[in-house]
């Protein structure tokens, strides 16, 4: 599951007192479920999701749980449901607080930490290096609720958004997952959101619905283009001397650029950090 979470584009939530949507889900072609515990989910039907999530994973479908955070009433039940599935952490805000929540769960228990706040965006490299964390995700839509701004605005959560790519790559986490479009029947404005996730360094996505999947697995797919280039590079680069290809330097960060858009494209080339 680990390997799975660290190289997904898309994470698709599912709300967990809609049984009916979970194997919809799972055939969606997203590349995880998330079976969500905590926005998507009244109070009154807290418990009838924790059961219905407990029966699905009981039943060996892979998923990951978005429970809700530590210090609401539905916590504690939450952490006992989920098992040994992966785990997202709403809220996260700082290390030892993250750090409770993994000792709350089954040794080696995956976690993806929700950075959803200002407090989150502020210690975000702190969260990040957390044992159990495999990727981080950006909740924007909280975020800017508390900030008081626009979620959809590109410009006022641009600095938000370049700190958690900037606090995975410093603490050698993937890089990271963003947040959710919320318009479902506009795919400029999904259109618009990926190529701002790319330009920025994530490489994955939160989705609402089905019909946002394939876009986003386009959007964090090299491009033919990107490809050519990337294998040209390599071709050119030879026994790792700097040398020239049709004018462009090649050096070591252009090549471990080319091996790692090779690698997006499935194109499983060996990403040396030496000399």
């Amino acid at each position: 599951m680990n390997e799975r979470l660290a190289t997904a584009r898309s994470f698709l939530f599912v709300p967990g007192h809609r049984p009916d949507r979970f194997a919809k889900a799972e055939a969606s072609g997203a590349d995880v479920v998330v079976l969500d515990l905590e926005d998507a989910v009244g109070a009154g039907h807290k418990a009838t999701a924790r059961g219905h999530v407990r029966d699905w994973l009981a039943a060996g479908h892979p998923a990951v749980v978005r429970i809700n955070a530590p210090g609401t009433p539905w916590f504690e039940a939450d952490i006992a449901a989920v098992g040994a599935a992966a785990v997202m952490v709403p809220k996260a805000e700082d290390a030892p607080g993250l750090t409770e929540v993994a000792r709350s769960l089954p040794a080696g228990t995956a976690l993806i930490p929700l950075l959803e706040s200002a407090a989150g965006i502020v210690g975000a490299a702190a969260v990040c290096a957390v044992p159990g964390v495999v990727r981080a995700a950006f909740g924007s839509v909280d975020l800017a609720a508390q900030l008081g701004v626009d979620h959809a605005s590109h410009t006022a959560l641009r600095y938000a958004r370049s700190a958690v790519v900037l606090a995975a790559a410093a603490t050698g986490c993937p890089a990271p997952i963003d947040g959710v479009t919320t318009a479902l029947d506009d795919s400029a404005i999904l259109d618009a959101d990926l190529a701002e996730a790319v330009t920025l360094g994530f490489s994955a996505k939160l989705c609402l619905h089905p019909r946002q999947i394939a876009a986003v697995h386009q959007g964090f797919s090299p491009s033919e283009e990107d490809v050519r280039w990337a294998r040209a590079i390599l071709a050119a680069a030879g026994d790792g001397s700097v040398s020239v290809h049709e004018g462009q330097m090649i050096d070591r960060p252009v090549v471990l650029r080319a091996q790692r858009l090779l690698a997006r494209a499935g194109e499983h080339q060996p990403i040396s950090d030496g000399d």
